[in-house]
């Protein structure tokens, strides 16, 4: 009796639990696992985050109107978190475009860095992207987009270290 009562007591704590369902890829010719989150929507952007065993990527694809949105090495995206008047910027790590396609990494290791675990454990609530051609973009989260980057990032926080070799 003691113990149904003790699984009774602990049933809501199963149902706080994460849902982490990544997709797990291999490359055919290096044979390095990864982790991908797949392409989320965010109103005009689409949104991946996928890690592998040295980086933690959150690739955007922003399209909006047909607008040539450029960016390079010098754009940031600055993320302002709700409630606060907090925000981090990141620079453009991936290369110089005129897609529409901006790219912040972080290294993958045992510790997570802060900027992700601060990502997976508040909401954000705009996301503004300045371009090399002068181009702002902003993007505002509805509540249950807000949400699901929170999870995604909690996610990929916590199943990335399992990559390291």
């Amino acid at each position: 009796m003691k113990l149904l009562f003790a699984a009774l007591l602990l049933l809501p704590l199963f149902a706080l639990a994460q849902d982490c369902t990544l997709k797990k890829e291999t490359n055919s010719f290096t044979h390095e696992t990864r982790l991908t989150t797949g392409f989320m929507p965010f109103n005009s952007t689409l949104l991946s985050i996928d890690a592998n065993s040295t980086d933690i990527d959150f690739f955007f694809s922003i399209n909006q109107a047909g607008d040539a949105k450029c960016f390079d090495d010098a754009s940031t995206a600055v993320i302002v978190f709700e409630g606060t008047r907090s925000k981090t910027t990141f620079r453009n790590s991936g290369s110089m475009n005129c897609e529409g396609l901006f790219h912040f990494t972080f290294k993958n290791s045992t510790a997570t860095p802060y900027a992700l675990k601060r990502l997976a454990t508040q909401k954000v609530s705009t996301i503004t992207f300045n371009g090399s051609n002068k181009g702002i973009t902003v993007i505002t989260l509805s509540d249950e987009q807000k949400q699901s980057l929170m999870d995604w990032a909690g996610c990929i926080a916590k199943e990335a270290p399992t990559l390291k070799k």
